[in-house]
């Protein structure tokens, strides 16, 4: 039984995507040895980490820019304590 992020079991449905991006990885690699095609797993694997940490970060930025008591607090024009 597949696990979610929250190690809560899986109830195997898809949202949609997941399907088509297994066609199109399965296509791809079709094109190319398995040497090479481990290049661009990895590449999109560090493509996803790098983007979740960067969603991650932004979403910590926003709340310590709007938190008052933050010495990152900034006054947007027109907004009044």
């Amino acid at each position: 039984m597949a696990l979610t992020k929250d190690n809560k079991p899986s109830n195997g449905t898809n949202l949609g995507f997941e399907s088509e991006c297994w066609k199109m990885a399965d296509k791809l690699r079709n094109n190319m040895d398995a040497a090479e095609y481990k290049h661009v797993v990895l590449g999109l694997i560090f493509l996803k980490y790098i983007s979740d940490a960067f969603t991650e970060r932004r979403t910590q930025l926003e709340y310590e820019l709007g938190d008052t008591s933050s010495k990152w607090f900034v006054k947007e024009p027109g907004y009044e304590i």
